[in-house]
């Protein structure tokens, strides 16, 4: 099954450049792998110290090969130091999925 997602990543000012740039970085390696079927990255309108990823992957294992991918690493290992908050992640299913209740 499709794993959608939207991660929300809300950089301090001071850092919003550099983040920017890791960001941008990883889009074109992130649509290259196995198993992406689309990986976008967008800057709120009204914030632009606030970046959104819309990503769809084959399958929740391709989504956890891409959390391994060594050009994640500059990010990741700088992640503390550039957010202003903690990641917020959203994980989503298509509505028809949805249980009727």
């Amino acid at each position: 099954m499709i794993v959608s997602l939207i991660a929300t990543l809300m950089a301090h000012p001071e850092t919003r450049e550099e983040l920017f740039r890791l960001l941008v970085d990883q889009v074109g390696p992130t649509r290259a792998e196995h198993g992406c079927i689309d990986y976008n990255l967008h800057i709120d309108a009204s914030d632009p110290c606030v970046f959104v990823f819309y990503e769809n992957w084959e399958s929740q294992a391709d989504l956890d090969a891409h959390m391994k991918m060594p050009h994640l690493e500059p990010l990741l290992s700088q992640i503390d130091r550039l957010l202003a908050k903690p990641i917020e992640m959203w994980r989503l299913q298509p509505a028809e999925l949805a249980a009727t209740g």
